[in-house]
């Protein structure tokens, strides 16, 4: 009855909190002190000070500022136009021609930047307005963006499986090994579904780029390169074992900024712009970790994460409906929450279930991202739709309506994870990384 209670209180003063627009990072801290004062003896105030230091001051999570830098730095590149202009030639021979650039060029932004925001904005700045000169369906455009996109928060480096790995302390190198493969899988199922449409869609019909022979687009290819080399610096190090994923991180930024040079981007404007948008995110999401431990404390007092573990061990659910549960109460909350905030949020209650529910948490760190992704894409705050509404001046609902094709692809994906769960434990159990990834 005291952690039903206890329950109760947490919640409302949660929802106030954010409800009067309090920063999702102070909200629950204020939630932790309430319970803090609530049902401990301890001294709030104390416990606060050491809780946040120890958050703030893991060595893992110095990658998390580093990839942020890094993606801030391309984003400040020429490096969309070069992909465009790299990838544009082998796309537009598939079926579904150039809309597969949005797709791919997601895929391959995602593997150097680790944000869902900073993909979408690179990619779609490009490519949206070239695949509107080539009269390609708007829905599409549109629809192809905010599902790929969200290809940043699973393809590593990925800020969401940074954060995960930090709060469940797993290695974060074995965790973007494991992102790798069902990322890939998930940006081919976009790309199937575009093929698809293209085929059978009666107002399917672009206006096609003059064909191009095989060495003019190999030649078109060399925009590629920088790109390439980087994931190859950034992603190779980790997996051949050669660097940590806070020290491929590092590697990373000396890459952008020298990619950044290269393309001539490289200003003093470029640099400040990137080092203060940096410092924001990762200030942003300290605050939220921060809270986050705050309150993981304040409700392990209570007891009620035991509790709650143990409530759903005695209503005998299997795995899979478990699972469904989880996938249905992270969708809900993705409503209200983005990513990193229902991660952190929840992690403290889901944990307990997934460990003795016998579930791999490497695998279940992907399982969460896929589920995350779509709350990207979800109104009422999926942030991706506000990002798109900013770039392409449509209505809310509209955009919703084009991503909704996408968001049923990663539902899809939620069950091609549970029947493959090799898809994600593959990479991480035959690939021995550096120690303190």
């Amino acid at each position: 009855m005291e952690q039903f209670y206890a329950t109760g209180i947490f919640v409302f003063v949660l929802f106030l909190l954010l409800g009067s627009g309090v920063w999702v990072g102070l909200a629950l801290l204020g939630v932790a002190w309430v319970g803090m004062e609530l049902f401990t003896t301890r001294p709030a105030g104390d416990a606060m000070m050491t809780v946040i230091w120890a958050a703030s001051s893991s060595w893992t999570l110095t990658a998390l500022p580093l990839f942020i830098w890094m993606g801030e730095v391309l984003f400040r590149t020429r490096l969309s136009e070069d992909m465009f202009k790299g990838l544009s030639p082998w796309m537009a021979k598939l079926p579904g021609g150039l809309i597969h650039t949005n797709i791919v060029g997601c895929t391959v932004f995602a593997a150097v930047s680790g944000s869902s925001a900073a993909t979408l904005t690179t990619v779609g700045k490009m490519s949206i307005p070239e695949l509107r000169k080539r009269n390609y369906p708007e829905h599409l455009i549109v629809g192809t963006l905010a599902g790929a996109a969200t290809l940043g928060l699973m393809i590593p480096p990925s800020l969401t499986l940074i954060v995960y790995g930090v709060t469940i302390n797993e290695s974060i190198t074995k965790l973007f090994m494991a992102g790798v493969i069902p990322g890939l899988v998930l940006a081919t199922l976009f790309m199937l579904y575009v093929a698809v449409l293209a085929k059978f869609s009666k107002g399917y019909n672009p206006i096609e780029d003059a064909p191009m022979s095989f060495v003019e687009r190999v030649r078109n290819s060399r925009f590629l390169i920088p790109v390439i080399l980087l994931i190859m610096l950034v992603i190779g190090s980790m997996y051949l074992g050669f660097a940590t994923a806070t020290e491929a991180a590092a590697f990373g930024v000396v890459g952008s900024f020298i990619l950044a040079a290269f393309q001539g981007s490289l200003t003093w404007k470029t640099f400040t712009d990137s080092i203060m948008g940096a410092t924001r995110t990762s200030a942003m999401i300290a605050l939220i970790l921060a809270g986050a431990a705050f309150l993981s404390l304040a409700m392990g007092f209570t007891g009620l994460p035991r509790a709650l573990a143990e409530w759903i061990a005695s209503l005998g659910l299997t795995r899979f409906e478990l699972l469904m549960a989880l996938l249905v109460f992270y969708i809900v909350i993705g409503c209200f929450l983005d990513g990193i905030s229902s991660v952190v949020l929840t992690i403290a209650v889901v944990e307990p279930m997934i460990r003795q529910a016998g579930i791999d948490l490497i695998w279940f760190g992907i399982f969460i991202v896929v589920v995350v992704e779509m709350a990207q894409i979800t109104p009422p705050i999926g942030f991706n739709l506000f990002v798109l509404q900013g770039m392409t001046n449509h209505q809310m609902n509209y955009i919703a309506k084009a991503a909704l094709p996408m968001f049923a692809i990663m539902v899809l994906m939620v069950f091609i994870l549970i029947a493959f769960p090799e898809l994600a434990t593959w990479l991480p159990d035959n690939i021995r990384s550096r120690p303190g990834g």
